[in-house]
This record gives C-alpha cells, sequence and structure tokens, in this order.
C-alpha cells in the first residue's frame, strides 16, 4: 500500500514534484478536468435549484478507473491542483469521483514547485475551499445557460452553428465599439512650430516648440494663426526668460500579474496570449536542469496580485547587490490593486541565482524569453529608482513664450536591467540643453512650422485589450487568454498585422446581440458578474441564489427576443454578381471562414463563390489581375489570377506600380 498519493493535473508536474517527496510516495496526474457539463446539453436542472449534471469527460473512463484504484491502495490522497479557483473546482470533483472515504482526501497547494515549497504544503493540507468551489461552479453554470439560451437566436438569424459567450461577446462588443470610433472620426487640423536655437558660449543648439503669449498657452488650429507669430517673430530676439534645474526620479514597475506579463510579452516578444500562457505553464510546472534535474522555474502564473513573499525579497537582495552593488537595491513593496483577488504572489523566478542566460540551454527559445522577461521584472521591481538631471527652459521673443525640456540620466538603477514598454507613442524629453544663463540671448538657427491632424483611437492590440478588459472589471487572470481566443477562433474577430478587428460576421453578430440582449452583452453587467464571483469566494454570497436571480428575469428576456424576431428576416445585403446558374443578383453570406456570395435561390439554386480580394496593380509579369488571398497563418500573399495556368507570379510581397 503507498503512503501518499498526490494527484495533479499534468505529467510535467508530476515529474517535477516526484523528486521533492521521499519514502512510499506516488504522483500521478488527472490530466485536467475529469468531469464537465455535458456538450449535448444544457446539463443544468433549472427545475431543481440549478443542479449542474455532470458527467466524466469522453475518453477519460481507463484514466478514472486508474485513479480510483491508485486511491484505493493509498493511506492518504493529497489533491495538489492548481492554487486557484479552477484548481479548487478540478479537486472537488476528483474528491466526488475517487470512490474512497472522504476522510482520506486532503488539499494541498503551493504557489511555487520548489522543493521547500511542496514540502511544507504536504505537512499543512486543509479541507477543500467549497466557496472557491462555488464561485467557479457559478461561473461554468452561468456561462453555459447565457451560451445555451443566446445560440440559438444566432443559429435562426446569422447561421447554424454559430455561439454566444457572456465575456466573448463583450470582449467584441468592445473591438467592434473602437472600430465604429475610427470609421467616424473626423480629423481636426492643429499646428506646432519648432525653432532650433544656438548657445553662441557653447557652440551648441537645441530645438524649442511655441508655448503661447504672454506665458499663457495656446492652441495653435490653423496656418493663418501660424503665420501671424511667424511675422511677429521675424528678425527678434530669443531671450532665455526663465531656468528650472531639478531631479526627476522614475521607479520601476511591479513585479507581473497575469494580465501585464501578457502584455509585455506581447509588446516585446509578439506573443499571442496562448503563446505566453503555455509558455509560462511549461516554466512554472517545470524544466530539466543539468544537475538540478526537473525544476518549477517561476511561480504560479494565474494571478493578479504583485505582492512578493519576504523570502523572495531577501533572495533578490543578495543577487542585486553582489550583481551589481549595494546602491542598486531598494526595498520595495507594491500596493495590489483593491480588486484583486490576492491569493498567491506576484508572478516571479523560484531561485534568484537561477539567471536566464546560465539555463538558456536548457530552455526553448520561447521559454528562454519569456523567462528572462520574467526574471528581469521581478529583479528590476526591488531596484534603485533611475535618477535624471532636468532642465526647463522658457524663452521670450517678442512677448511670444517658447519652452525647451531636457533631461540627462545621471544614475541607471532598475533600468540598467529592464524597461517596461508601453502600447502609447510616448515623447521623452531627452534632449541634452546646453548651460544657459538668465537674460542671455540665443540665435534662432531655423525655425519649422509643422502642420499635423488629431489622429483616431488605435485598434485594440491583444496586449491592449487585456488591458481594458482588466481595468474595466471584465472576466479575472484565468479568463483573458482563453476569451481572445475563442473570438479569434469563431472568426468573429481577426488580426490585421497586431491589431484586432472585427470581421463582418462579428458585427452582423453583435448588432443582434448588443440590439437585443442590452442588459446581458455590456460592460457594467459583466463587471457585476465578476464581483459576484468574488462575494461567492469569499463566501459572502450563495451562488445557486446568485444565479436564481440572474435567470428568471434573462429567460424571460430570451422569450421576448425569440417571439420579437420570429417574423424578422435578416436584410441580406445584395452583390453586383449575377449567378451563373439562375440568373438572381447573388447575395452576401456569412460563413465558418468568413464573408462569401450565394444566391438567393437556394434551396433551388445552391449556387456559391467565394470573395476574391483584387488590387489595381497589374501582374509584373503577364499583366493580368492581382488577387490577395491568405495563408494558413492568416498573412496576405499576391497571386496572378492565371496562375497555375499560365502565369507563376506569387509573392508576399505587393506588387507596385
Amino acid at each position: 500500500m503507498t503512503d501518499k498519493l498526490i494527484i495533479v493535473e499534468s505529467p510535467a508536474k508530476a515529474n517535477t514534484i516526484k523528486k521533492f517527496l521521499g519514502g512510499n510516495t506516488k504522483v500521478v496526474a488527472s490530466m485536467g478536468h475529469i468531469r464537465d457539463l455535458p456538450k449535448s446539453k444544457l446539463g443544468v436542472d433549472v427545475e431543481h435549484n440549478f443542479e449542474p449534471q455532470y458527467i466524466n469527460i469522453r475518453g477519460k473512463g481507463d484514466l478514472i478507473k486508474q485513479l480510483k484504484k491508485d486511491a484505493k491502495d493509498a493511506k492518504k490522497v493529497y489533491l495538489a491542483t492548481d492554487p486557484d479557483r479552477e484548481g479548487e473546482a478540478i479537486a472537488w470533483h476528483l474528491s466526488k469521483i475517487l470512490d474512497v472515504d472522504p476522510k482520506k482526501i486532503t488539499r494541498v497547494t503551493f504557489n511555487e514547485i520548489t522543493k521547500s515549497a511542496v514540502q511544507k504544503a504536504i505537512k499543512e493540507p486543509r479541507d477543500i475551499d467549497v466557496n472557491l468551489v462555488d464561485a467557479q461552479q457559478a461561473r461554468r453554470v452561468l456561462d453555459r445557460i447565457v451560451g445555451y439560451k443566446i445560440s440559438p437566436v444566432l443559429w435562426k438569424k446569422v447561421r447554424r452553428g454559430l455561439s454566444a459567450g457572456r465575456v466573448q461577446s463583450v470582449a467584441v462588443k468592445l473591438i467592434v465599439d473602437r472600430e465604429n470610433e475610427i470609421e467616424n472620426f473626423i480629423p481636426e487640423e492643429y499646428w506646432n512650430i519648432y525653432v532650433q536655437l544656438l548657445d553662441e558660449k557653447s557652440k551648441k543648439s537645441f530645438e524649442a516648440k511655441f508655448y503661447g503669449k504672454d506665458g499663457k498657452k495656446q492652441e495653435l488650429h490653423n496656418k493663418d494663426e501660424v503665420d501671424t507669430i511667424l511675422k511677429d517673430i521675424k528678425n527678434k530676439k530669443y531671450i532665455v526668460k526663465d531656468i528650472k534645474k531639478g531631479e526627476k526620479k522614475r521607479t520601476p514597475a511591479p513585479p507581473f500579474t497575469t494580465s501585464t506579463m501578457q502584455q509585455e510579452a506581447s509588446r516585446k516578444l509578439g506573443f499571442t496570449l496562448k503563446k505566453t500562457m503555455a509558455t509560462a505553464q511549461l516554466l512554472y510546472e517545470g524544466i530539466k536542469i543539468p544537475e538540478k534535474g526537473t525544476v518549477g522555474l517561476i511561480t504560479y502564473m494565474r494571478t493578479d496580485s504583485t505582492r512578493i513573499s519576504e523570502e523572495a525579497r531577501a533572495s533578490a537582495k543578495v543577487h542585486i547587490v553582489n550583481t551589481y552593488g549595494e546602491n542598486y537595491y531598494e526595498n520595495r513593496y507594491y500596493k495590489t490593486n483593491k480588486e484583486a483577488q490576492d491569493a498567491h504572489e506576484g508572478i516571479r523566478p523560484t531561485y534568484a541565482d537561477l539567471e536566464p542566460d546560465k539555463i538558456k540551454d536548457s530552455l526553448t527559445k520561447d521559454q528562454y524569453k519569456l523567462y528572462k522577461l520574467i526574471y528581469n521584472r521581478f529583479m528590476a521591481s526591488q531596484m534603485s529608482s533611475a535618477v535624471y538631471d532636468t532642465m526647463a527652459v522658457t524663452i521670450d521673443s517678442n512677448n511670444y513664450t517658447f519652452k525647451a525640456n531636457g533631461q540627462n540620466l545621471k544614475f541607471k538603477g532598475f533600468m540598467t536591467l529592464y524597461v517596461e514598454g508601453t502600447d502609447e507613442k510616448q515623447e521623452e524629453d531627452n534632449e541634452i540643453i546646453p548651460e544657459l544663463v538668465q537674460g542671455q540671448e540665443v540665435k534662432e538657427q531655423k525655425i519649422e512650422p509643422k502642420q499635423s491632424f488629431t489622429e483616431p483611437p488605435a485598434r485594440y492590440t491583444e496586449a491592449s485589450l487585456v488591458k481594458a478588459l482588466e481595468q474595466k472589471g471584465i472576466g479575472r487572470p484565468s479568463t483573458y487568454s482563453p476569451t481572445i481566443t475563442t473570438i479569434l477562433e469563431r472568426r468573429y474577430i481577426e488580426k490585421e498585422q497586431k491589431q484586432l478587428k472585427p470581421t463582418e460576421l462579428g458585427k452582423v453578430v453583435n448588432k443582434l446581440l448588443t440590439e437585443n440582449f442590452t442588459n446581458i452583452i455590456n460592460v457594467e453587467f459583466t463587471a457585476n458578474i465578476e464581483n459576484q464571483f468574488d462575494e461567492i469566494a469569499e463566501g459572502k454570497e450563495n451562488w445557486k441564489e446568485m444565479i436564481k436571480d440572474f435567470y428568471t428575469p434573462f429567460e424571460e428576456n430570451v422569450e421576448k427576443v425569440e417571439k420579437e424576431l420570429e417574423h424578422v428576416q435578416m436584410v441580406e445585403e445584395v452583390s453586383d454578381v449575377k449567378c451563373e446558374k439562375c440568373g438572381r443578383m447573388m447575395v452576401y453570406k456569412y460563413g465558418k471562414f468568413g464573408k462569401f456570395l450565394a444566391c438567393p435561390g437556394y434551396p433551388e439554386c445552391k449556387n456559391t463563390k467565394a470573395i476574391v480580394e483584387t488590387i489595381d496593380v497589374p501582374c509584373p509579369k503577364c499583366g493580368g489581375t492581382i488577387q490577395v488571398r491568405k495563408a494558413k497563418n492568416k498573412k496576405k500573399y499576391y497571386i496572378c489570377e492565371n496562375n497555375p495556368k499560365s502565369c507563376d507570379y506569387i509573392s508576399w510581397n505587393k506588387p507596385k506600380k
């Protein structure tokens, strides 16, 4: 008989844990979830207090048999699934199917897979946290009800096989709303005046920017306003009116949360959310390192906390002082967002001495890149601020004010190791201004008025969408990646370079949902639901009562919409393409792979056609029409209409006129 049976989710995690536990211990993997709601029906008994009807996941019969056998043969069963709501739910499901005395089943969690963390967890087992399980059940059941009840409306009015999700639909709405903002945006003209000035004493020049008149700020809207200023200051002197010197500190960013890791990996490494989370999972579960065996390299990667353990803080201090010197270390604590669950630490390396370059040969290219990002971010978070000398100069010319700002990096501090990325374009005042004296004259070398136009808001990227979802309280660390992955896979949105834009199908689905399910497909409702899940997790609310309060008005809304739409036909957009089989004008339809042409005479005429995108540049080889197509990786390529019959032209690059 085995003394201890430890059940985790994955074989990689099992392999890492095995070496930490001596004696008569067996470690096995459940391979993720072992029970779920059925795919073929609602699976929630709405007549009997919303009882979920869980079934064993298809294909896991043999595994479940083996787990039951292992549990019977063990004196004690430790459920060591991940330390979050989902992990708690998997542990609960395992406890329900193992078919052994509940007294010999216990729960253990660890935030990092290290020897000390695992051994400590085994010594301090606890009961399954039913509140966390209930919060996960509430999410699963509510999302199943919404999807199961709303999706048929899409089947009837758009096409079969479509699905609606509570969080996914709101994410699509954000992207569609942003696209509408961009399309409706009216650019506004504005101007700046830049003047290049020379300090004759040092022979150094610097740039100043127009600020206003008589010390008051003035916006420039058109060329006439600019011409008036240029005329007024022509041949006039530029006098240094005021000089302000100072010091500016730049502090490091806190350790990663799930969302900030996803954003940075997208900006700096070009990783998709899916790739980031898959790579982080492997780093967490364990990588084989020479002379150390299999080692979990990072703490748990689903977290919204920036809190760091005292042990980790102490090991970071030793590493920073030894590597960079005492003046590079600063003991820092970071405030965790009040909305955060704060169940465990921020994401950090488990061992300060395992520097990325030391173990590079043991990692894949992607693992190395992400580990280095996590490692450097954490170490930088415990380092000193960067320090700049700053200078702000005000210059007067015929009562018009120009300003110049400069800064000089005096001490790099944390920036030696890591600087946080940003989605926005930022103007850094890095120009070094010569040593000037108040009252001195500086000479005009060149004056340059510049016309600009306001720009529409940028489309979301995966990184900026995660940021928006988090700021609006939509979803939690475990949901960002699957949410965005799902709406991409459903082809409601698509990627153009890194930008997310709605497809025609996404726009149609969003219009139907937002017009008919206003109470569900909105930011406030979705954020409020997340808060209710948190209340359930804290034992402050009963999950079935919460579902009941939601369900009654929701069911009434669905019935009302179905009646209203019963006799409403979706207006089909007619094309200028004639069906060659029956002569009708073909209409646009939306399928799995996007927009296509179909004959409106269906079912008598079943003719369909792909929509071919072309460009107005002739084929460089034969003069034929160039078609735009997409490869499997969604990247566009250009091909001659005569390929492969009489022309072999094909290129990734758009041909030029």
